[in-house]
């Protein structure tokens, strides 16, 4: 192993030069180190920081061919400019902030995924990165310091995922995270966030991935998506997606806008109305029906009795309009916004089972109470709402 203090020794007396150091034997780093000038520093082999490595001016550099390279330690790690180049990844157990530049050639930069208390790879003031791409982002939680506006380089193994914010003045901090997990079960989180549980009718939730977003000022965020996200299941057109959030207060999610969006169903992104990130725990992409987006005019139904106990009287949820009116869609929600039933060319099917994934189990019978209804009738333009009640 190379003696730490001859190295320290080097990089103390090379303001100015420019030296290109190896520290293929460096382990552990206990001590006080600082470069000065422009001083190059490679860095071969797995690195802990237990001491100061912080003001440092030059260019340190993450290299290695085969194996993937840990980075630990108690004492975070303050760089100028940083370059990655390490095919097999970079495992990041420690806070690691760059000052200038990062420069992000190959490989990830993988990150814990607790929440409570992440290791981020963190840009101040005014860093910036390059490189990013399906093969070299960071697999885990980016931070940054004072920016106004800053695009997270987010993603998973082979897939770029970023999140783009922008405020009206600057956010002192703000961290992200990409999840390809479903939010109904999110295998990262102790948490669940029911894609049924909507603050709007006729909002679809995507199952297939979703953001973790923290920053204290009213922001507009940008997502994007891919053919992986498959949003032909949550609109018909790009305009009609939308940005949404879980709400920390109301336990929903909420329709958080589209001020602006681009490309078609297979890519494209969508742009949200401003919000504080701090009042959703995670956001991800929705849709609005063709119904709902459209504006069609809303009547109110009669409410209903239902009673299925085999008796012959009031066994489904019988709505005469769907006779002359077969191409419909209806949705049945409780009285706390969860969706529990879904049917297209709905022909009064309903008999108190619910047939969707979420707070209730599929084909069981839905809890005596009161449940809101929509019906869509699109050819007429037209959505029919009321209540009823479920008696057991």
């Amino acid at each position: 192993m190379r003696d730490i203090q001859k190295i320290l020794a080097i990089l103390l007396v090379a303001g100015g030069s420019i030296v290109s150091l190896s520290a293929q034997g460096i382990t552990n780093h206990g001590a006080s180190m600082q470069l000065h000038g422009d001083v190059q520093m490679g860095i071969h082999a797995d690195f802990t920081n237990n001491g100061e490595f912080n003001n440092n001016e030059g260019l340190v550099g993450f290299y290695s061919e085969d194996a993937p390279l840990r980075i630990a330690g108690n004492s975070e790690i303050e760089l100028f400019d940083a370059e990655f180049a390490v095919p097999a990844g970079i495992l990041l157990e420690n806070d690691m902030t760059i000052n200038n530049n990062g420069n992000l050639i190959e490989g990830d930069i993988q990150t814990s995924r607790n929440t409570e208390a992440p290791y981020t790879l963190k840009f101040n003031y005014d860093t910036f990165y390059t490189g990013e791409s399906a093969f070299s982002k960071v697999d885990g939680f980016v931070s940054f310091q004072n920016k106004e506006e800053f695009t997270f380089p987010v993603g998973e193994p082979q897939r770029l995922r970023p999140l783009k914010i922008g405020a009206m003045a600057i956010n002192p901090n703000g961290v992200c995270a990409y999840f390809s997990e479903d939010p109904n079960e999110p295998q990262s989180l102790a948490a669940t966030y029911n894609t049924s549980s909507s603050a709007e009718f006729g909002l679809q939730i995507s199952s297939k991935e979703f953001w973790y977003l923290k920053a204290d000022l009213p922001s507009q965020v940008t997502l994007s998506w891919d053919a992986m996200s498959e949003v032909r299941k949550l609109a018909t057109n790009p305009e009609h997606l939308r940005v949404v959030g879980w709400n920390k207060t109301t336990r929903q999610w909420e329709d958080l806008g589209n001020t602006a969006s681009e490309g078609d169903l297979a890519t494209g992104t969508v742009r949200s109305d401003f919000f504080t990130p701090g009042e959703y725990e995670i956001l991800t992409l929705g849709g609005m029906s063709d119904a709902a987006a459209s504006g069609f005019s809303v009547l109110e139904l009669d409410n209903y009795y239902l009673s299925p106990n085999g008796d012959g009287n009031n066994e489904r949820l019988t709505i005469d309009a769907v006779a002359d009116a077969p191409n419909n869609t209806l949705q049945i929600f409780t009285e706390d916004g969860a969706l529990v039933y879904q049917k297209d060319n709905y022909q009064n099917e309903f008999d108190g089972n619910s047939n969707v994934r979420g707070g209730f189990s599929r084909g069981n019978g839905l809890p005596q109470g009161v449940y809101f209804y929509v019906i869509t009738f699109p050819e007429l333009r037209q959505k029919h709402q009321g209540y009823f009640y479920l008696n057991r």
